[in-house]
Parts: structure tokens; C-alpha cells; sequence
């Protein structure tokens, strides 16, 4: 791993949990981290209930856009989380692979994100806590 390590968060559509988990992370982890996402069927949009449940805790995802997996992302993370749902992602020899089983906020209202949203924060900080040192404590 480099000095600054790299995370790409992968789902399906890279609309809702893969944006929910690289917003927490760029907002926990400032510059220290580089931060990805994308999907293997990349939405049009970020998904709308995803984009107002971030904003309920102060971090701002409307300048994101839902992107295609691309092999070179994959081979030059570090740390590849998929959100449970199944995507087929390269693998590569050294990387660290972590699967969320997460539920999908797809079509659902702010009700159900909001807990999906705070298991993703969870999450993130644990593992931005195994990446960098006191990173856990910038909550």
C-alpha cells in the first residue's frame, strides 16, 4: 500500500451505498485517503433518498456522478469493497477485498436509507480506523 492508500467502494448501479460510502470516507478522512466508486451497471443519477440522507448529516454528494467499473480502477486500488449485491469484481493478487452486505435503497424512502446510511458511516470508520492511524477518531 502506498503512503496515501486508495478505496474503491463498488455496487451495481454506484447510485446509492458505493456513494453513501465514498461521501463518509472523503468527509472522514480528508486528503489522507484517495476515494472511488463505481458500479458494472452504472445508474443515470445518484439515487435522490442517498443524496438527501448525506445531506442530513452535513456532506454533500450532488456533485457525484454514477460511474462504470473500469479494470484500471480496480488493479490500482488498495482496499476494493463491494456492497453486497453480487458484482463481479477483478481480482487481483495483494489487494484487500471486503464484501458489505448491505440492503439496496433503490426505490426506497428516507425511512429505510437512514439506517443504511448509519451502518455505512460504521463501516467506513472502522475500516478508515485500519488504514490510517487515529483515522477511527475523525468521526
Amino acid at each position: 500500500m502506498s503512503d496515501k492508500p486508495s478505496v474503491l467502494f463498488v455496487c451495481v448501479h454506484n447510485a446509492g451505498r458505493s456513494q453513501m460510502a465514498a461521501g463518509w470516507l472523503r468527509h472522514l478522512a480528508g486528503d489522507t485517503v484517495e476515494v472511488r466508486s463505481a458500479g458494472s451497471a452504472p445508474a443515470e443519477t445518484v439515487n435522490p433518498a442517498a443524496v438527501e440522507a448525506m445531506r442530513e448529516v452535513g456532506i454533500d454528494i450532488t456533485d457525484q456522478t454514477p460511474k462504470l467499473l473500469e479494470y484500471a480502477t480496480a488493479e490500482s486500488s488498495d482496499v476494493i469493497v463491494t456492497m453486497g449485491c453480487g458484482d463481479a469484481c477483478p481480482v487481483f493478487p495483494g489487494k484487500r477485498y471486503e464484501d458489505w452486505k448491505l440492503d439496496d435503497p433503490a426505490g426506497k424512502g428516507l425511512e429505510t436509507v437512514r439506517p443504511i446510511r448509519d451502518d455505512i458511516r460504521d463501516r467506513v470508520q472502522q475500516l478508515l480506523g485500519e488504514l490510517v492511524p487515529g483515522g477511527a477518531d475523525r468521526a
